[in-house]
Parts: structure tokens; sequence; C-alpha cells
């Protein structure tokens, strides 16, 4: 397995990246289990809504932060972009910049290293995004008053993967991630605290196939032979190991739409959730009112961004 994520981070990364041989060893950075502490809460100096960098592994870091209204404590979200988009176009597509700063979050969206197309997954080679996306919860606690016991990831497709991947990286650190079209990219592991889990899904998604497989279905030349070296397991079949992992038991399937399947589970441990949300038809979209025709098609009677943030809402604190 191990074998078949390395050659995904190739497809996903080493098309136009620098070569991985020339880049550091990830090294996951441990997280220990996140205690009360008033951090920047006492602190008269803020972090300000806008761009802003921050160093980690010698490598200059960039990420874009929506602050919300109010004194806090406010729960944080990191905001994950997918292979070959940027921070700035996954805060437009994803829209949980605006709608989670008005929800009171306070959200990050990170853009991977320089010269990257995607980030570095987990216990692979490349720079070390588990070690920057943890010293950027550091940084944002420490300049926002923020509510360290409810942390939480989103992403789109790699950044799926990527959000996926930090549940166990982190040493369940995170109350809840949210990916969309990419929760088949890490398999599960079974030391993983209890961790809210909603996921989405298009059944006609050819980049990352619902019911697993080969990925990017319609490449050619060389990424077809480096993509024809990776099996993905079925969607379904993933969220249904996580679900086992955390305890989930009364596994449920309600129609949400004529599009849309909710599949569900009545009891996890510790009181968080798992959720998947199939779209039948669909792309490798977001679904909710953005459009990208070239990725297939989008569910437009389910808007993602407010799901994932009521399912936040109601996750349980570290």
């Amino acid at each position: 397995m191990l074998k078949g994520v390395i050659m995904l981070v190739l497809l996903l990364t080493g098309c136009t990246a620098a070569p991985l041989s020339s880049a550091p060893v990830s090294s996951p950075t441990p997280t220990p289990t996140p205690t009360s502490s008033a951090g920047g809460c006492s602190k008269s100096a803020r972090l300000g809504p806008g761009r802003h960098t921050l160093t980690f592994g010698g490598l200059k870091r960039r990420y874009l932060l929506s602050v919300p209204k109010g004194d806090g404590p406010h729960p944080v979200l990191l905001d994950l972009h997918g292979l070959g988009s940027s921070a700035a176009q996954q805060a437009a597509y994803s829209r949980l910049p605006e709608a989670g700063s008005r929800r009171g979050y306070i959200v990050a969206t990170p853009q991977a290293a320089e010269g990257r197309l995607g980030w570095t997954l987990p216990h692979t080679y490349g720079p070390d995004d588990t070690g920057f996306l943890t010293a950027l919860l550091d940084h944002l606690e420490q300049g926002l008053c923020a509510e360290r016991r409810r942390e939480f990831a989103a992403g789109m497709s790699f950044g799926a993967g990527m959000s996926t991947g930090l549940i166990c990286a982190m040493n369940g650190r995170l109350a809840g991630i949210a990916p969309v079209a990419g929760i088949n990219i890490v398999q599960p592991c079974a030391e993983a605290e209890p961790t809210t889990i909603i996921a989405f899904h298009g059944t006609a998604d050819d980049i990352v196939p619902y019911q697993g497989g080969h990925p990017l279905q319609n490449s050619s030349g060389r990424l077809r032979v480096l993509a024809d070296m990776v099996v993905l397991k079925p969607v379904e079949q993933v969220v249904d190991a996580w679900a086992r992992v955390l305890g989930c038991t009364g596994r449920t399937t309600s129609a949400v739409s004529s599009q849309v399947r909710l599949r569900g589970w009545k009891s996890c441990r510790d009181g968080v959730s798992v959720g998947l949300y199939t779209v039948k038809g669909g792309g490798h979209t977001w679904p909710g009112p953005l459009r990208v025709p070239r990725l297939g098609a989008t569910a437009r009677d389910l808007d993602a961004t407010d799901v994932i943030l009521d399912a936040f809402d109601r996750t349980p604190s570290r």
C-alpha cells in the first residue's frame, strides 16, 4: 500500500515539481494531545486577515487568513487546495474562508511549497507538510484567540487526501476533517483518535474514482503509465473502514435529494460522527453553487460548505 501511495505522490506532484530526490524527507512532527491554553487570547497583538508567510523547515511558506469578528476563542479550520491549484483558488472555490469566518471560525488556507503542485502526504517524500501545518496551527494559537480543542481541516482532491492523513499524523490533534473528492487517497489508520469525518464524492469522478481502481482515468502518455501503477480502494469501502476504526455502529443510508445519498452511522466513539455524501453522476467537484465544467457535474442541491460547517459546529471538543 505504501508503494501505491508513493506512486500517487509521484503522479500528482512529480510532473512539474522539483525532483523528489532533492527534497527533504517528510518526518511528520509528533503533536501531543492539546491542552487548554490562553495562547493568543492573552495578547494584545493579533494576526490580521490577508496574506501571510511562515518560515518552516528552511522554506518560506504562504497562507491566506480569514479572521472572524468577536473576542473568541474561535475554532480553527485549515482549508487545503488540490493538485495544481492554489490557496487563492481553494478559498474562492470552497468559500470556507468567507462562510467560516461568518460562523466564527479562524480559517487558514495554506499553499503547498514553492515549486510543488501538491502536498506531501504523511510518510512520503518531499517537504514536511505535516510539520508545516502543525506549526501553522501553533502559530495561529499564538497570534489569535483560538479554541485549541476545536481545530479542523477540510480539503479538495489531493487536499482531501492530506486532511485525511492528518488524522493520525497529528496524533489526534484535529477534532474533525472534511475530505471532498479524495478520502480514498489515504487509507485508515488503526490508531486514530475519535475524529469527525464528513466526506463528499461523486460517482462519475474520473480523477479519483468512486469505485476505486486507477486514478486519472482519462490521462495518457507517461501520466497514464504512472496512473496504472496506482490502485485506489472504493470510497465506500474506505469510509466503512474509518467507521470501524472509530467505533461507529448502526449504519444508515438516506436520500438527501434525488441526486445525493447520505451514508452515516447512528453512534460513534466519544460523540464524533462519520458521514459520506455520495453524488450520483457527480464529477471531481465541490458540491455547491460554483461549477467547474472540465471537472464534471456539480451537485447544485447540496452545499458542501454549509454541511461541513454544520458538522464541525456539532463536533465535540477535544
